[in-house]
């Protein structure tokens, strides 16, 4: 029996894919096609060619179908073939994939910046959809933090309300945010989930006191369920931000609504945020978020290889974890370093080129004996004139082009790799480095660091030419 279709549920299908697989493959592979038929439970499409139809069968028959069942829940198998129609012009079930690939890369840029509206007026920052309680790597010192964090995740508003994670940087707070919030949408699928950031809260905030919408604002925030706020250090200072945020508490409070924060430190040690503000942080259960231990690390350090699909030697993971010591992030850092340097040199990690590798990321010295060798990080009176004037050859632009203002795209990488690496090698403050980039103010340069820190997450290249200038550098 075949049922009615139209190009906007083939249209979706072509999104659902393009997010779901490498932009390159996506435009090597998918190029036009067409919806041909439902019926019988199979779907059936169809490309320009026997080479389009062979390739999608044999690479991509899976994520196909997968996409297919997200929009065609009743279907069980995909098929295939030509279409000698799918020139026509007058053949209106045909899909560009190439310029749905231009939708759905616009379409995420602008939910990177602003968010996802969940409410009207009230954006939720993108959840990542790869942080879950599930794939939290639990150890001696989270293992509080991870069960008060399930907890909520089942009762929203009924166990622990607020909840307050704290703890170093790099350490998980935000995987146990964003993965509670994560759960929470899949039990509670009719709870609206927020989940933003300090730096957001505030720019919200201002945004709505420009436009003396602020009462409306404030009362569209009684239709939320969850607030998660990470990062609520840096609210610091901030009177009348903090304000308001008090005055949202209590709102949600009230309504039984639940509240998750997390912050470096503990509420009693915020000491610049208001007494009441800090005094609500408390009401509930507050948690910490350790150290890992070795075993952890290295349970971690396998995890994100394994997620990568990425073969790792025992001997190679237990050096990694032994050396690297500070926090999660340097270990999936340290990862992303191994597995570029494989795509991009086809370098197996051995202990020999990882204690070389560590040796150049790792922020403490590293000795480390490789047979009869000793190995040790290089030191660098680097100043941070060196430091642009390398990045400013690397890349053949001008100096003043990357202190300055010019927010021409090609600028910008460059730009946010100097500010990373003079805060991340060199020590600098975000204030220093704001001084340095055209008197820029701390929370641009903190934006700038955390924005390439996603990219890198992204792409591998700029992984590759960070590490060749750090090489430069000697740091």
């Amino acid at each position: 029996m075949s049922k009615q279709f139209s190009v906007h549920e083939l249209k979706s299908v072509i999104q659902y894919i393009a997010k779901n697989i490498r932009k390159q493959d996506f435009l090597t592979y998918f190029k036009k096609i067409s919806l041909i038929k439902l019926e019988n439970g199979i779907v059936t499409y169809g490309v320009i060619s026997g080479f389009y139809r062979d390739n999608l069968l044999k690479k991509y028959y899976e994520e196909i179908k997968g996409a297919s069942i997200e929009i065609f829940p009743e279907i069980t198998g995909i098929d295939i073939i030509v279409d000698t129609d799918i020139e026509n012009s007058e053949n209106k079930n045909v899909i560009d994939c190439h310029n749905e690939m231009k939708e759905v890369g616009a379409k995420k840029k602008k939910e990177d910046i602003y968010g996802v509206e969940v409410v009207d007026g009230i954006n939720s920052r993108l959840i990542n959809d790869r942080y879950h309680l599930d794939n939290f790597i639990v150890g001696p010192f989270t293992q509080l933090a991870h069960a008060a964090c399930d907890a909520v995740s089942r009762r929203p508003g009924s166990s622990y309300n607020p909840l307050y994670v704290y703890g170093n940087v790099g350490l998980g707070k935000t995987h146990l945010l964003q993965g509670t919030a994560n759960v929470i949408k899949e039990k509670h699928k009719n709870l609206k989930v927020v989940y933003t950031t300090a730096d957001r809260f505030l720019t919200d905030y201002v945004a709505n006191v420009k436009s003396r919408t602020l009462d409306k604002y404030r009362d569209k925030y009684r239709s939320i369920d969850v607030l998660v706020i990470d990062d609520v250090q840096f609210l610091a200072g901030k009177e009348q931000t903090q304000t308001e945020l008090y005055n949202i508490f209590n709102i949600l409070y009230e309504a039984g609504k639940q509240i998750i924060l997390s912050g470096d430190r503990p509420p009693k040690e915020l000491t610049n945020l208001e007494p009441r503000l800090q005094s609500r942080f408390e009401w509930g259960i507050t948690v910490d978020v350790g150290d890992p231990d070795f075993e952890t690390r290295l349970a971690i350090l396998q995890s994100k290889a394994q997620a990568r699909e990425f073969i790792i030697d025992q001997k190679v993971a237990e050096f990694i974890a032994e050396h690297v010591t500070t926090n999660v992030r340097e270990i999936e850092w340290v990862l992303n370093q191994i597995i570029a340097e494989y795509d991009l040199r086809g370098t197996p990690p051995t202990l020999e080129n990882v204690a070389l590798r560590l040796s150049k990321l790792s922020v403490k010295t590293l000795t480390q004996t490789i047979g009869s060798q000793t190995r040790v990080s290089r030191t660098s009176n680097c100043s941070y004139e060196d430091l642009i004037r390398t990045v400013s050859e690397h890349f053949g632009i001008e100096i003043k082009a990357i202190i300055g203002e010019d927010r021409r795209k090609e600028n910008m990488i460059p730009r946010q790799l100097a500010m990373y690496l003079l805060k991340n090698r060199l020590d600098y403050t975000y204030e220093r480095i704001g001084n340095i980039f055209s008197q820029r103010n701390h929370t641009a340069v903190m934006y700038s660091c955390k924005k390439l820190e996603q990219v890198m997450k992204k792409d591998q290249q700029v992984v590759y030419e960070l590490n060749l200038i750090r090489d430069k550098l000697g740091i």
